[in-house]
């Protein structure tokens, strides 16, 4: 049997990383979970390790610190051996005018979104660089860093940073058979979005397809993204928004 796979997922407590981590262990790959809340990660860990495929291993904490980020590389090689996949999902959204923008706000914004993004694909690059194979990285990124959107200016450039890291590092990276992509997702039905009872309803009418996506609709990108049936594939942003971004209306209308 195939070596498995081997992926760290962060913000995977719930919604579209959960999905993905999904995704990935009914691929094959084995997974180290995380999510800020433990909480979440135990919850998360307990309902895949149902699923019966491959191994599941959570780690809470803050994935943009130097600790967490040296823990999940620790967690995988301690336990598979290697690194071959790394889904940096974990992120933040704070709402804002940019009149009133508060640069405590800002910072908080850079500092999981890109800072968390950047050094934990740098340690994971490490790791993926000795490997025969290399790796497969995909960042999480937003239809904002697309279409503007109202108070989100420091979110959206936060997930600009990320796409341009994903087709900066081609250069650096490709020579080590590591590959890195970006999926934006638009508008998704998640714990977080439905919670507003307007959601599904706006979304629905302003979407072309006719509907939000599900998070598994995105994991299905996304698996596709780091499988090596996209080994050709690198330095590029995959939009999955139900066509929401040809046409761009506001739910502010």
């Amino acid at each position: 049997m195939k070596n498995p796979k081997v992926a760290i997922v962060t913000g995977a407590g719930q919604g579209i990383g959960l999905e993905i981590a999904r995704k990935l262990l009914e691929s094959g790959s084995n997974v180290i979970l995380n999510d800020l809340e433990k909480s979440l990660t135990e919850q998360a860990v307990a309902n895949l390790v149902q699923l019966g495929k491959g191994a599941v291993i959570g780690c809470s904490g803050d994935s943009a610190s130097q600790e967490t980020i040296q823990e999940l590389i620790e967690l995988a090689l301690t336990h598979f051996g290697k690194v071959d996949q790394l889904v940096c999902n974990a992120g933040i959204t704070l709402f804002g005018s940019f009149l009133d923008y508060s640069r405590e706000d800002f910072l908080e914004v850079t500092r999981v979104n890109q800072a968390g993004t950047f050094f934990l694909t740098q340690a994971a690059a490490r790791v993926m660089k000795d490997q025969p194979d290399g790796g497969s990285i995909l960042f999480t990124s937003s239809v904002t860093a697309h279409q503007s959107h109202e108070n989100l200016a420091a979110y959206a450039m936060s997930k600009a940073a990320i796409e341009m890291l994903a087709k900066n590092l081609v250069l650096e990276l490709a020579p080590y058979r590591i590959r890195l992509n970006a999926i934006a997702p638009g508008a998704t039905l998640t714990e977080r979005t439905t919670s507003d009872p307007d959601y599904a309803s706006t979304w629905s009418k302003l979407t072309p397809l006719g509907r939000p996506a599900r998070p598994e609709d995105i994991a299905e990108a996304a698996a596709f993204l780091l499988s090596d049936a996209a080994k050709h594939i690198t330095g590029q942003t995959l939009i999955i928004d139900g066509g929401w971004t040809s046409i761009s209306p506001s739910p502010y209308e």
